[in-house]
């Protein structure tokens, strides 16, 4: 195993240990652990994901150039199903701002705009517009879709979601 996998499995370890007894929604019940980070993305709200994301994943904090490539692996590791259903997030939001498929298929060089029929590149092609363009789109699709995130091995974006989930995770006991 990589230092890069091993540092990446330490962060996403370290979120699921967090404590979040002190959340303000008393229905939470007592302190709620996570085992890993597959059971902190089914777990946790969609609110603190969409928090989580929107302080790390932002193109003021992670270039392009390092997120691109990331996006692009992730992408192609999540199973067809997942990649439809993130593409169909996309084109949503998306459509919520005035961008239609077909004028996304075009814009963006895709080979179709029907997101069953979505090559792992024209995924990409549309998480890298939003995360440039639409950044706020971009963490709301990944706050539905917190799977890519487990897929993305660089140390930087494994640090900046880290310490962002220290952050919240810190927030959250003060409270």
């Amino acid at each position: 195993m990589s230092s890069s996998d091993q540092y990446k499995r330490q962060i996403m370890n370290d979120l699921a240990q967090g404590n979040t007894e002190s959340l303000d929604d008393a229905s939470m019940g007592s302190e709620l652990q996570y085992e890993n980070f597959d059971d902190f993305a089914q777990r946790s709200s969609h609110e603190e994901r969409r928090k989580l994301f929107g302080r790390s994943l932002h193109p003021d904090r992670l270039p392009a150039t390092q997120m691109e490539p990331e996006l692009q692996k992730a992408i192609a590791q999540i199973k067809p199903n997942e990649r439809d259903d993130v593409a169909r997030a996309f084109f949503k939001h998306l459509h919520g701002r005035g961008l239609s498929d077909r004028a996304l298929e075009q814009q963006l060089g895709l080979s179709t705009h029907h997101p069953s029929k979505m090559s792992v590149d024209d995924v990409s092609k549309l998480a890298s517009f939003a995360y440039h363009s639409h950044p706020d789109i971009f963490q709301e699709v990944l706050a539905e879709k917190p799977g890519i995130i487990k897929f993305m091995s660089n140390p930087l974006v494994a640090a900046v979601v880290g310490i962002a989930a220290a952050k919240w995770l810190g927030d959250r006991r003060n409270h």
